[in-house]
């Protein structure tokens, strides 16, 4: 069954979900309002800034610490890069994320930085917590089918291209653009072949190697006039991203909810994968999209540890600053077939619902399973393998270790941003940090949903909201943002009003007579 992409062009943020069979498997959340506040370049809040993975910045070398051979790197934003000594030195091989090294760890930062230095650097990590971003100083530009690899020549592939017939054409075509093209491609640049490539002939791969030829050539224009620290180069917005990243051919369609977005989907598909703008739908129901197409509960609850399985057992999942812990629980499950069994099935519904869940809520680095007490060898390798089986969808990378003695499972998981968790809520101080709470922001989003279903249900009638005094400021603060979007959805009129009530989570959304 093909897949849908759901865009949700709310008023304070873009959210994106990807649904195979309906169910719903992969989402993303991109913040919009109040970004000319400072937050694109600072980083301010949970969640309160741009996606910066991707950018390409002239930075200059604030710090260099051979004791964690990496060195600090000053881009313009709050907190300074970080940037390890296996991304500085200049790339080997044009295709590489495997685990670090022997050769890694010999690695001598200061052989490839010095204090003062000017350096080209691209954040491959968002700021995560009070960590900068992770930083490279091998760039790389996306495109729709092809990837481009400054100062690295040569030709690669996805792992996830498996057919050798397919890799051998597509690996041929490419070498032919690069040597008939010469004068038009950059020099000493590679480029990898995305899964999108699949199938797809030789105009198509040249117009993509020309376009991001043409991107590389305007960074190092910019490059030669910039003064650190400088942007030279921003990654698409979330709407064409959503395209380029997650679009291909298992694709059915893409539904969006607001015209101005269909605009730019159209535009961006138009340009770089005509195949789909018939594709591309705008969706004008009455009931907000999530909600149609039933996934707005489950988003809502995958701020919740527990995650019911099938059988009426459950995973409980547990964040820390040092990893992720994930405990397998039976409930009042047995299974006919005894003890062995029964712990058996529970496990597998467990390591489906973990790949899902993990991708749901971005969980990322260091994770550790505690799965049912497994005796037969057999089975506990039925376990690892749909484990690995689960956790192989999606683009993020992971690692998966045998199982102990005591029933753990280790695993990694690469980390790209904040999870789920992270950048939706906080700490909560009335009880002493021992459990979280909705942000501030998050409250507010929530609030621009509400007032996004009354507009649509009483087009024209003012709209009065009711909430704690924090949320109101936070609102009042980006009050002219929200009230462009919302006059787009039918809004006549917004007004805020504090309320005495403690708690943030409590609000209210009326329309005027």
């Amino acid at each position: 069954m093909a897949k849908d992409v759901l865009v949700n062009a709310g008023v304070g943020e873009v959210r994106v979900a990807v649904l195979d069979g309906g169910v719903l498997d992969q989402l993303w959340l991109e913040r919009t309002i109040g970004i000319e506040d400072g937050s694109k370049r600072t980083g301010a809040g949970n969640g309160g800034r741009r996606n910066l993975v991707g950018d390409i910045f002239l930075g200059r070398v604030q710090r260099v610490l051979p004791s964690m051979q990496a060195a600090f790197i000053n881009i313009g934003l709050e907190r300074a890069g970080f940037l390890a000594a296996r991304e500085a030195r200049p790339r080997t091989a044009l295709f590489r994320d495997d685990p670090y090294t022997d050769e890694d760890r010999k690695l001598q930062i200061g052989d490839y930085v010095r204090e003062g230095n000017e350096i080209l650097v691209q954040v491959v990590k968002d700021p995560i917590g009070d960590k900068g971003a992770r930083l490279s100083a091998n760039s790389t530009i996306a495109g729709r089918l092809l990837i481009l690899v400054a100062n690295s020549p040569g030709v690669a592939l996805s792992r996830r291209i498996e057919d050798e017939a397919e890799r051998a054409r597509l690996t041929g075509i490419v070498e032919r653009i690069v040597a008939e093209s010469a004068s038009e491609l950059s020099r000493g640049t590679g480029f990898i072949l995305r899964t999108a490539a699949i199938g797809i002939g030789e105009a198509e791969l040249r117009d993509d190697a020309l376009q991001l030829a043409h991107v590389w050539r305007t960074i190092t224009e910019k490059r030669v006039w910039a003064a650190p620290p400088a942007s030279l180069h921003t990654d698409l917005g979330p709407i064409e991203r959503a395209l380029r990243d997650e679009v291909d051919g298992t694709i059915g369609r893409v539904v969006i909810d607001d015209r101005t977005a269909f605009g730019i989907a159209r535009d961006y598909a138009t340009r770089a994968m005509p195949e789909m703008v018939g594709r591309i739908e705008l969706y004008e129901g009455r009931a907000p999209l999530f909600e149609h197409f039933g996934i707005e509960d489950e988003i809502e609850s995958l701020s919740a540890p527990r995650v019911a399985l099938p059988s009426g057992g459950w995973i409980t999942i547990e964040a820390t600053e040092a990893l992720t812990a994930i405990d397998v629980n039976s409930g009042s499950y047995i299974d006919g077939g005894g003890l062995e069994d029964t712990s058996l099935n529970v496990n597998l519904e467990a390591a489906d619902a973990l790949g899902r869940q993990l991708r749901l809520r971005g969980i990322g680095g260091l994770i550790v399973i505690d799965f049912i007490h497994l005796s037969d060898p057999k089975n506990v390798e039925r376990l690892l393998e749909a484990l690995r089986t689960a956790c192989a969808k999606g683009r993020v990378p992971s690692q998966i270790l045998g199982m102990s003695e005591f029933g753990l499972v280790e695993m990694t998981r690469k980390r790209l941003r904040d999870p789920l968790a992270i950048r939706t809520t906080e700490d909560c101080r009335r009880c002493d940090g021992h459990g979280r709470r909705k942000t501030t922001e998050t409250v507010a989003l929530e609030i621009l949903r509400r007032m996004e279903r009354a507009a649509a249900a009483a087009p024209g009638k003012p709209l009065m909201v009711r909430a704690a005094p924090g949320v109101v400021r936070w609102l009042q603060a980006r009050e002219p943002e929200i009230r462009e979007g919302l006059a787009r959805r039918g809004a006549a009129q917004v007004r805020f009003e504090p309320t005495q009530e403690g708690r943030r989570e409590v609000f209210e959304v009326s329309t005027g007579g």
